[in-house]
């Protein structure tokens, strides 16, 4: 399960970057389909987020299975995997939720700021194959 699970969290970051920069596209072309797009984007915001929580909590690299004598804040893997991208995915997820809210108002400049400032967070705090220590393939099972 944990495996299916990571492949899910893994296969959902694209589903999720491209209903972002749909709804960025949306925003600054001040469409009211915005509002139902931002749903979606929501939504798969929230559902990444569970799935994550999950796995900080329980997975594989949880916070109960660092090494006995590994600091943290000195360890760059675990660091990454442990404050650096959760931090800044629920960062973007409180972001891309406050935008929602602004979207269902079609408030369209604060929206379009809030969520590049999201895709700018979500696009640092991710796991790209050419991070040396902390890369994860572009596709799971690859």
């Amino acid at each position: 399960m944990e495996t299916g699970l990571l492949h899910l969290h893994n296969a959902l970051r694209w589903v999720l970057l491209l209903l972002l920069l749909l709804s960025i596209v949306q925003a600054f072309a001040k469409k009211d389909s915005l509002k139902s797009t931002s749903l979606f984007l929501m939504i798969a915001a929230h559902t990444m987020l569970l799935i994550g929580l999950y796995q900080i909590l329980g997975g594989r690299y949880s916070w109960g299975k660092v090494p006995e004598g590994v600091s943290v804040m000195k360890d760059s893997f675990y660091r990454f995997y442990l404050v650096e991208h959760p931090l800044l995915m629920i960062l973007a997820v409180v972001l891309i939720t406050w935008a929602r809210t602004k979207a269902k108002a079609l408030a369209y400049k604060p929206v379009s700021y809030a969520l590049i400032v999201a895709l700018l967070m979500i696009l640092a705090a991710m796991p790209w194959p050419f991070r040396e220590i902390v890369g994860r393939p572009w596709f799971p099972g690859m």
